[in-house]
């Protein structure tokens, strides 16, 4: 009789370290996978502040004249305010000798516009930004170019003829229609400005300058 033997000790140590080593670089790949996509979207928060602990980076903004005013005249011709308004406008036209019931025309325009107004902040000139140290950071003092009315324009599309009356004796003048919208926006515009368009303009953009002047890092922001 033949006794055979077999040894299954080593093997089994050979196979359970082989588990225990995947399982490690499974775990450590893992691991870089998470921390990866963590510090990709932390940006914000107290996420941000974990995230820059853990690359050792942290955001800096070039602060110098020149670089702040190229930020601020990259957003161009600011628009802040846009003033709607919703009107009559009568155009008439007349006959020193007859009477306008045999040669007068008359109509009236349900007219609806806007007028935007806002900083053209290409004009913004070195000289307009002062930036002193202090003891807790930088301050910094802008002055913005004065605010202007853009445009004013009749929307066509809900502006219509409301009322139109013509002389027994005379076709309708083709022109007065046209006139009549081109008056329509004058007084739009002579509306906006007289409801102060422009110091709303400026009061928005001054808003709008001291948030990007904060979000580089200034300490004090003065925008006048």
């Amino acid at each position: 009789m033949t006794t055979q033997y077999r040894s299954y000790g080593r093997s089994d140590r050979s196979s359970s370290s082989s588990g225990t080593l995947i399982v490690v670089l499974l775990s450590l790949v893992l691991g870089a996978v998470a921390l990866g996509v963590f510090l990709r979207h932390a940006t914000t928060g107290i996420m941000a502040r974990v995230a820059a602990a853990i690359t050792g980076r942290t955001t800096t903004f070039d602060t110098s004249v020149p670089a702040v005013v190229q930020k601020i005249q990259r957003l161009s011709r600011l628009e802040t305010v846009v003033y709607s308004i919703d009107t009559v406008v009568e155009g008439s036209k007349s006959s020193v000798v007859l009477p306008d019931l045999l040669a007068g025309d008359r109509i009236l325009l349900v007219v609806h516009g806007q007028s935007i107004a806002g900083i053209d902040l290409a004009q913004l000139k070195p000289e307009d930004v002062r930036i002193t140290d202090r003891d807790g950071g930088q301050s910094i003092h802008v002055t913005l170019p004065p605010s202007k009315l853009f445009l004013t324009s009749i929307d066509n599309q809900h502006t219509r003829v409301y009322v139109r009356s013509t002389g027994l004796l005379v076709p309708a003048d083709p022109n007065l229609e046209t006139d009549t919208r081109a008056k329509a926006e004058q007084q739009l515009q002579a509306a906006a400005l007289a409801d102060g368009i422009l110091d709303t303009a400026s009061k928005n953009a001054r808003a709008t300058i001291t948030t990007l002047l904060y979000g580089l890092g200034f300490k004090q922001v003065d925008v006048t």
